[in-house]
């Protein structure tokens, strides 16, 4: 008996596992998951994007958002970081697209602190969140780092998904334009 439910106990347990372990990528034409992001830390950061608390991505000030999944121990989060430096600086200096395409970085597992440190060491200018006990990280389908999502806020819908960096700055600057086109 004592096995029978032990059997039992387990094997709910790796169904129960399952189900949490299956939630799916966002996918493209989709609505984005819904979930709350904490208010940026900075002053500057939430008038970027044009918030004052805590958050949803369609509440952000734009036409465009940028979802980056990070890490600051991934080393390709690392390696792309002046990458993603570079397309925050296109999108800002650039008329068409200024105001209209926003950019948040989502630590999977990091701490406060762990995002600060990513920001200062790589000089990150767009707003970085945590997501320390991972439950956007889960939420987005538990992609590894990085992963992108590019959702356009009215109506919340996701546009396109990349899981990996970017070849170019210019690459990824192209694909948003078109896509923020598309969107008229």
């Amino acid at each position: 008996m004592r096995k029978i439910i032990l059997l039992s106990v387990l094997c709910l347990a790796l169904a129960v596992g399952n189900v949490y372990a299956a939630q799916p990528k966002p996918i493209p034409g989709n609505a984005l998951p819904d979930f709350t992001l904490p208010a940026p830390g900075s002053g500057s950061e939430r008038s970027y994007l044009g918030l004052s608390g805590p958050f949803q991505v369609s509440n952000v000030k734009s036409d465009l958002v940028v979802i980056q999944i990070f890490s600051m121990y991934c080393p390709y989060c690392q390696k792309d970081a002046p990458n993603m430096n570079q397309l925050f600086s296109k999108i800002e200096s650039d008329a068409a697209t200024k105001g209209k395409i926003k950019i948040i970085g989502i630590g999977a597992g990091n701490s406060q602190m762990e995002v600060d440190t990513f920001r200062k060491r790589y000089n990150v200018a767009f707003p970085l969140l945590p997501d320390q006990d991972y439950k956007i990280h889960d939420i987005m389908g538990q992609p590894r780092t990085p992963f992108f999502v590019v959702v356009r806020t009215k109506p919340g819908k996701v546009v396109f998904t990349k899981l990996g960096a970017y070849d170019s700055p210019e690459e990824f600057f192209n694909a948003l334009k078109a896509a923020l086109k598309e969107a008229k």
